[in-house]
């Protein structure tokens, strides 16, 4: 990638941010599509986050995409945002326009992919979500988008659970929406067809944890979709233990490909080359497929 006085900026915005594996994919896109684009690690403290968005647009960055800490405090600063990301509370990506800044969020959108392959009929599926942070904003928007009849989420408190169904319901969606202690999860699993884990739990280097025991996911059912955000270990102690019972296996590298794959076609209005991106991914991460 040749860079010059021309070439466009693009970007990711965080913080901590030089763990980030956007750069890898996205840069691998722009030198396939053979785009005068770069993308750039960028860092940014909490307390620089309002001037470092007036610094983007004074240097005429075109886009941008946003990670921990800053999905939710971003948009305040933004002079739109979209249906999506207002019903799930999080900006991730960020275009500039001539009206400035508008946000919308892609990670539905990156989740959804690897499930809409499938070619499954959700209206009488049940999903359940382990965790109920920021990452679980997401999943339930997806599950209400597939038409899921019951989406499940399961946290270990009852007063962030309250918190976060209590969030919904100001934004009036969805309706099929249920919380639940960890203690429920012996009733749950077996009627779960998807189960998804949006805790860290499992994530490197604590590569031997996972949210759920073996003894647990015995109780999913032949061919449940087990779900994990996580991209590294790949795969999961949690999608080994569930793959041993029959379960179907998605790692979170696909959600991180897609919602990479859908930022970059709002920024360059062209295809992204998914494949591409891919397989950049892999190869940083030595992962075969």
């Amino acid at each position: 990638m040749l860079l010059s006085g021309t070439t466009k900026l693009l970007g990711v915005i965080g913080h901590p941010i030089a763990h980030s594996l956007s750069p890898i994919m996205h840069n691998a896109a722009l030198t396939h599509l053979g785009l005068d684009y770069v993308y750039l690690p960028l860092p940014v403290k909490p307390e620089d986050l309002e001037v470092a968005i007036a610094g983007l647009a004074a240097i005429g960055m075109r886009g941008f995409n946003v990670t921990i800490p800053h999905k939710q405090a971003v948009m305040g600063l933004m002079s739109e945002i979209s249906a999506i990301a207002q019903a799930v509370g999080a900006v991730n990506t960020v275009s500039w326009t001539e009206s400035g800044w508008v946000g919308t969020n892609t990670d539905v959108a990156g989740f959804l992919a690897p499930l809409q392959s499938l070619s499954k009929i959700w209206s009488q599926k049940s999903a359940v979500i382990l965790g109920n942070g920021g990452a679980a904003r997401a999943v339930v928007a997806g599950c209400t988008q597939l038409g899921c009849e019951q989406v499940q989420v399961v946290g270990r408190d009852v007063e962030k659970l309250r918190e976060f169904l209590y969030s919904w319901n100001l934004a009036a969606i969805p309706a099929n929406l249920s919380v639940h202690l960890w203690d429920d999860l012996p009733t749950l699993l077996p009627q779960a067809d998807l189960l998804v884990n949006t805790t860290p739990l499992g994530m490197y280097p604590h590569v031997e944890r996972s949210p759920l025991s073996p003894s647990e996911l015995e109780l999913l059912k032949l061919g449940a979709i087990a779900y994990d955000l996580i991209y590294t270990p790949n795969p999961t102690r949690f999608l080994q233990l569930a793959q041993a019972n029959g379960a179907i296996a998605i790692d979170g590298l696909e959600m991180l490909i897609h919602q990479g794959a859908a930022a970059l076609e709002g920024w360059i209005q062209q295809p992204a080359p998914v494949d591409i991106m891919r397989q950049a991914l892999l190869d940083r991460l030595k992962i075969a497929k």
